[in-house]
């Protein structure tokens, strides 16, 4: 990747730069002198110390108010007729445009405030799902999805810490109506309403833009839990990550060491605590949708995962599926599943098909004495039709 990306991430460094403003120039060039060669010393390579730096010296991380990656995106599609390089003033014009169409309003993120605080538990973290209108139709997903905190066991005063993310009116519209704790997160010129297939270009929008959300979540100071809304909830699972650890992924197929980077991680289900390396991790990731273009933010962690960015492997840990399974690869024991997940599964009637058989296996388990609990013996029915051949035959190759 280093031969690779240098000149993405050179040119990308000069648009930063520029967008800053030239008011602290002086300081800023300091601060990005005195954090070269510290980088280089610690045996980063040429390309992480200028990404680095770049972002610790130039992007201040205080500045929430600026969405880098619609930045990004209007300076590559509006400003490539340009030079890049500090002096050109058309390039600077350019971008200081770029830069005020991509600044978010301070009321946003007091709103956002507001409802963190209402959710947060006494740590400063809460558990974060997004929703669209599909998925939040009556008898749906989302119902589903409340039903499992109800009938899961020590989850239902979960609810409580639980800020669903709302990407379209109508999805936001129907989230107040059944749950306390709501957020309307909004993305101008684009519908994000109907179902998005799987690797669609809406359905990689949507999740890009969720990504930089998350990141926001991490500068304003809050830890998350964020859960796809296809994940059933039956135990708490708070108690499985790792005081060692500052991001816990799930994974669609475990290999039964935590630590090890070559482990699957999903993304739709993931722990994250707010320091300083993983602001810098989750800004490298949405940066590093410029160097994989067309790609899923799941399949650019597949491939960023190995950079060790603010030497963050170190604190990175994955999750055994034998407490969260999933459909790639299902908990086989009632007694020590806290979640389940469809995932390796695409339309929204299938996955409505077997989170429903998922849930009645749930009941029946829940609904036998202790004894007959203890003694096992009870297994899940799906996969029924959701399955990985399905996933493969409507999943692109890139």
């Amino acid at each position: 990747m280093e031969c690779k990306g240098v000149k993405a991430i050179l040119a990308i460094a000069a648009i930063l730069f520029l967008l800053v403003g030239q008011s602290s120039l002086s300081k800023r060039s300091k601060c990005y002198d005195e954090c070269y060669p510290k980088c280089r010393s610690q045996d980063n390579p040429v390309w992480l110390c200028k990404y680095k730096c770049t972002l610790d010296c130039l992007i201040p991380i205080s500045a929430a108010k600026v969405d880098s990656g619609c930045s990004l995106a209007c300076a590559k599609s509006s400003c490539g007729q340009h030079d890049i390089r500090p002096e050109g003033i058309d390039m600077a014009a350019c971008l200081s445009q770029c830069s005020k169409s991509c600044t978010k309003l301070t009321g946003e993120h007091q709103d956002l405030l507001r409802v963190l605080r209402n959710a947060t538990m006494n740590d400063k973290t809460v558990i974060l799902t997004a929703l669209n209108e599909a998925w939040a139709k009556p008898n749906s997903v989302l119902d589903l999805f409340l039903e499992s905190f109800h009938i899961g066991e020590q989850t239902e005063q979960l609810l409580n810490h639980l800020v669903i993310i709302a990407m379209d009116p109508k999805a936001f519209e129907r989230c107040k109506s059944v749950h306390a704790h709501c957020y309307f997160l909004t993305t101008e010129a684009v519908d994000f309403t109907a179902e998005k297939r799987h690797s669609s270009q809406d359905y990689l929008r949507m999740k890009w833009r969720r990504l930089e959300f998350l990141r926001v979540i991490l500068e304003l100071g809050y830890n998350f839990l964020f859960t796809d809304m296809d994940v059933m909830w039956f135990r708490n699972p708070f108690s499985h990550f790792s005081s060692n650890a500052d991001i816990t992924f799930s994974t669609d197929g475990f290999n039964g060491n935590p630590s090890d980077v070559n482990n699957w991680p999903n993304n739709g289900f993931v722990y994250v605590r707010s320091c300083d390396q993983t602001i810098e991790f989750y800004k490298y990731w949405c940066f590093a949708r410029s160097l994989y273009p067309g790609l899923s933010e799941q399949t650019v962690l597949n491939k960023i995962k190995y950079d060790n960015v603010a030497r963050i492997n170190q604190r990175i840990r994955f999750l055994d599926t034998a407490y969260f399974g999933g459909f790639c690869q299902p908990s086989k024991d009632f007694n020590k599943v806290c979640t389940m997940h469809a995932n390796c599964c695409i339309d929204i009637d299938t996955k409505l098909h077997d989170l429903r058989i998922l849930l009645a296996d749930w009941k029946n388990y829940t609904s036998r004495t202790a004894e007959e609990r203890k003694l096992g013996g009870f297994s899940w029915r799906i996969p029924d039709k959701c399955n990985m051949e399905s996933l493969q035959r409507s999943t692109p190759e890139y």
